[in-house]
């Protein structure tokens, strides 16, 4: 309709539309009434009649909502406000209709004193007096539409838009869940480093001891230098390992590169190619490049043991006021949005008022979107 109509005529046409839409809705209320009135000794008939209703009432109120170019919740309303928007709006419908009404006859009486004047039979100064009469009442009669439209917008942002109370409450219960998200994401987290440490590093540094251990009970000088050897590789194996799991706890080169350059060291080490395109051409907050590093190896491990990828691509940029990360590759997908590893990345990035979505269907490919504020 912006597009089409001009700016003039939006008005009146928006007020009309909704007459059309409320006498529709009284129409389908009228009926709806009926078949709830018929289907009163039918239970399971009743309870689906009243789903359907219900339905046809959230989709009637999103629709006056786009019609009125206001936002509603971020969800589709819930039944009874909508259902209470659609019946208060019966007031601004009658009022339009008549607003309208008004405008019709005056365009009426405007074309006959028109058609008057063109055959003579009235004199200018009738003709200018009439012209001034009908532009006063035209102009009242417009500000009535005007009036009408920004009730039913009012209305509209009263009954159908969250209030400051509950977007303060929908505020506090994010932040709470965020709390508690970050808190079982720390435990999952410590978890994980046990798990490292006790299945990797301990294990290794159990395996250098029993190596010292023969070498320096050995009798033979030539068994010993092997088995001293063998101990040189498995410390340089354990102290790989140590910087793995170093990495993992927190990336310290982030204190003196930027994201991408880490991220290419994280490459270096992947077994998997991993190809990184870039445009930040301002570092973002600590945090906020933590968060996207994290995401970005946690995808990198997936790909690499589970998806079965040949190629992963990491894209980072700006998107708008925020930083957007994405991850793909080319592997089976199949990807678990509710697994360990992924959860506890949502809430990461949840904990910083982030997005964080996976798409990764069966047989691929699987995505990773992060959009985190720039800080």
């Amino acid at each position: 309709m912006r597009r089409l109509i001009p700016a003039a005529a939006r008005t009146p046409v928006t007020v009309a539309l909704g007459v059309l839409s409320a006498a529709a809705g009284l129409l389908l209320a009228g009926l709806g009434g009926v078949a709830l009135a018929l289907t009163a000794p039918l239970p399971r008939p009743r309870r689906a009649l009243l789903g359907k209703a219900g339905a046809a009432v959230r989709r009637m109120a999103a629709w006056e909502c786009h019609r009125l170019g206001v936002t509603p919740e971020p969800s589709v309303p819930d039944t009874r406000r909508a259902a209470t928007y659609l019946a208060a709006r019966t007031g601004p419908a009658v009022l339009g209709a008549l607003a309208l009404c008004l405008l019709l006859f005056g365009g009426y009486l405007a074309a006959i004193v028109l058609a008057s004047a063109a055959r003579g039979r009235m004199t200018a100064g009738q003709f200018l007096l009439q012209l001034v009469i009908g532009g006063v009442l035209f102009a009242l009669n417009w500000q009535a539409i005007v009036s009408v439209a920004g009730l039913d917008r009012r209305l509209a942002s009263n009954l159908l838009t969250p209030s400051a109370r509950d977007l303060l409450e929908r505020r506090v219960g994010e932040l709470a869940a965020s709390r508690a998200g970050v808190m079982s994401a720390v435990d999952t987290e410590r978890q994980r480093i046990e798990r490292d440490l006790h299945d990797g590093l301990q294990q290794r540094l159990v395996a250098l001891g029993m190596l010292l251990g023969r070498a320096r009970r050995s009798q033979d000088p030539a068994k010993a230098a092997e088995l001293l050897a063998q101990a040189h590789a498995a410390a340089q194996q354990a102290i790989d390992d140590l910087r793995e799991v170093a990495w993992r706890v927190y990336p310290s080169a982030l204190e003196h590169s930027g994201l991408p350059d880490v991220l290419a060291l994280v490459a270096q080490r992947s077994p998997v190619p991993v190809r990184i395109e870039h445009d930040l051409p301002a570092r973002p907050a600590r945090q906020t490049e933590t968060a996207l590093y994290f995401v970005a190896c946690e995808a990198i491990t997936n790909a690499a043991k589970h998806a079965g990828a040949t190629m992963i691509k990491i894209e980072i940029g700006w998107l708008g006021a925020e930083v957007r990360m994405l991850v793909s590759d080319d592997g089976t997908g199949g990807a678990d949005p509710d697994g360990t590893g992924l959860r506890g990345l949502e809430r990461r990035v949840a904990a910083l008022d982030g997005r964080f979505t996976v798409d990764s269907p069966a047989g691929g490919p699987t995505t990773i979107e992060a959009v985190l504020p720039c800080g």
